[in-house]
């Protein structure tokens, strides 16, 4: 049944407002922002906003979920669950799940799926392999997010590594590709290096100096002159590095710019130097790197040499974490906490409110032409979180909702709260407690 809901003097930070209104919410749109709203449909519930804020959802475009195959990490519902706790009310799927979703069949198993677990919005990227670009020329990108390219090796087999076939997805794919940039030969390179060295016992710290800044580097370089080469539209996720910033321009505008690039809240928080307290909790790929990189990474967010942010939350048990080195899996849970620690840093003055929004919700929803959302807007859909800023929480493992049961956040307290999370015009989070009834829709994207 319809909800509607009147939030009354909050602070809407969204363009075209920052300062405080009343937002009307008839499920699923936003119907009405205004100064005062009095003339009020039947049924509705008030919220008082006063001292509060209220931010479009945030569109994560890099998630594992881990489902189909390997939902013992994860799965849809549970880390859905956790994203709607975190203020994420949509989000954009991985296909190196088991089986990999490189063909249309494969992927539409995983939206039917979704469209009967998921707390949050959805869509999933169809991946690339080594011979599939027929394939992914025949799907509809009005209602798929965009292709998936392993450039190198990561959590799963989905390794694009044939020239011939790199030049013919990047010449031939009529819609975005989001690239995971490492150079395995560099990587090898360097890992036969340390282990003739040092042995196979290898300390955390050592990652970051297996997969250095030259592998992300050059594959980063490699894609992106391919790009260029094709006219492809590109997108680089998860850049770690300082030195691959110079590959990225904020000469020109976000809807004009045809290779962009993305930030992840690990490699914005921390640094080489967490190696020792949190191990392989904070082993990812690509490497978190120097306190160097993390603040250059922050400072290219914050003048639009990176266009948005996202989380690359990627479960996995800590009995699989808890391996040596060589065996850990890379990747962590993110959705719960992500927008709370972006809080921080706005709260710390490192990045502002506008920026966090942008790079959060309004750039995701330009660059991938999603329909409707991504604006606290009339006429959009309602997916919108309130904050309190004044309130804090605090990552306990008994609060956590990843199916994986840990956090590389666990003992740090967060010095806001996400109280309501809004999906689709219905309170699906409230001040803790989750609802689980669905309303989640599949994504749409407007593009030619």
């Amino acid at each position: 049944m319809p909800q509607n809901y009147l939030i009354k003097n909050v602070f809407v930070a969204s363009e075209g407002y920052y300062d405080v209104y009343d937002v009307l919410i008839e499920s699923p749109f936003i119907s009405k922002i205004e100064r005062c709203i009095d003339d009020l449909p039947k049924n509705v519930i008030e919220i008082d906003g006063t001292n509060k804020i209220l931010i479009p959802g945030m569109i994560d475009d890099q998630v594992h979920f881990r489902e189909p195959g390997l939902t013992h990490k994860g799965d849809i519902y549970t880390e859905s669950k956790a994203a709607v706790a975190g203020g994420i009310t949509s989000y954009m799927e991985m296909p190196n799940t088991k089986p990999p979703a490189i063909t249309i069949e494969e992927l539409e198993k995983k939206y039917s799926i979704a469209a009967q677990k998921s707390l949050a919005n959805y869509s999933f990227y169809l991946g690339a392999s080594n011979d599939n670009t027929d394939e992914i020329k025949k799907a509809d990108y009005n209602n798929i997010c965009g292709v998936k390219v392993f450039l190198g090796s990561s959590t799963g087999n989905l390794l694009v590594d044939d020239l011939k076939a790199i030049e013919k997805l990047f010449a031939e794919c009529p819609t975005l590709i989001a690239a995971h940039c490492e150079d395995d030969h560099i990587i090898k390179k360097n890992l036969d290096k340390i282990t003739d060295e040092y042995g196979f016992d290898l300390p955390p710290y050592f990652h970051p100096i297996i997969r250095n800044e030259e592998a992300c580097y050059a594959s980063s370089k490699f894609a992106v002159e391919t790009a260029k080469k094709y006219g492809t539209r590109l997108h680089i996720l998860h850049i770690s590095t300082a030195k691959e910033l110079s590959l990225f321009t904020n000469e020109i505008p976000l809807k004009e710019k045809k290779i962009t690039a993305e930030a992840c809240i690990h490699h914005l928080w921390f640094s080489d130097e967490d190696y020792e307290r949190l191990g392989h909790k904070i082993k990812w790929n690509p490497a978190i790197k120097t306190r160097y990189d993390r603040d250059k990474i922050l400072e290219a967010v914050n003048t639009d040499i990176i266009d948005v942010i996202a989380t690359d939350h990627a479960p996995h048990t800590l009995e699989e974490k808890n391996k040596p080195l060589l065996e850990a899996p890379s990747g962590g849970p993110l959705v719960q906490h992500a927008l709370l620690a972006l809080l921080d840093m706005y709260q710390q003055n490192k990045i502002s409110l506008e920026t966090l929004v942008r790079k959060t919700s309004h750039s995701v929803a330009d660059m991938f032409a999603i329909e409707n959302r991504g604006y606290i807007e009339e006429g959009y859909y309602a997916d919108v979180v309130l904050v309190n800023l004044k309130e804090t929480t605090e990552v306990k493992k008994e609060n956590l909702l990843y199916k994986c049961g840990w956090s590389p956040f666990e003992g740090h307290t967060f010095s806001s709260k996400i109280e309501k999370t809004f999906v689709n015009g219905y309170l699906v989070y409230d001040n803790g407690k989750v609802n689980e009834e669905l309303h989640s829709m599949r994504l749409k994207f407007k593009r030619k």
